[in-house]
């Protein structure tokens, strides 16, 4: 777990090269994981964060339950699982517009990954939060569900216009 952790938590989403870094970031009170604070801060809706919390830790204590594993270790799958290499960006060329595709930054992976969960989560059909979240992030550690879709969905982008890389900037 603590090699996961490692290399999940070296770049965190926020920060780029000629940027200046972003406020520092706390590690969440229960597993002490970055990528966990990054996640209750995506969750969290009009600057409630104690009710974030409680849907996240929930959504482990779910996790844990049903599948009977360390849920930060499904988390991680999850997100690994979930973080897209290749996307295409826009790129105007003689007054054509093409989509070229790029290889994405480490920190701009995890960030699209947690976005991805938690807004596959936020359009499932189970009851409460809790549930959804904890249903997209198992979803997500077995290779489905909405989010990874969207990472194949991006894939498949990225390798239809593969034609067009060489103009790349």
């Amino acid at each position: 777990m603590a090699v996961l952790d490692k290399q999940l938590e070296s770049k965190l989403p926020g920060w780029r090269y000629g940027r200046d870094k972003p406020p520092f970031l706390y590690p969440d009170l229960r597993y002490g994981s970055k990528l966990v604070s990054k996640l209750i801060n995506y969750v969290m809706r009009d600057g409630k964060k104690s009710l974030a919390r409680k849907i996240v830790y929930g959504a482990f204590d779910l996790i844990q339950e049903r599948t009977g594993q360390d849920p930060l270790e499904v988390f991680y799958k999850a997100v690994r699982n979930c973080m897209p290499k290749l996307e295409t960006r826009s790129r105007r060329v003689g007054g054509a517009a093409y989509q070229v595709p790029f290889e994405v930054p480490e920190d701009r992976q995890k960030t699209l990954a947690l976005r991805w969960i938690v807004q596959a989560a936020r359009e499932r059909s189970e009851r409460t939060m809790v549930e959804r979240l904890a249903a997209e992030i198992m979803d997500a550690a077995k290779g489905q569900g909405r989010a990874y879709e969207k990472k194949l969905e991006a894939h498949r982008m990225a390798e239809a216009n593969r034609a067009f890389a060489h103009y790349r900037w």
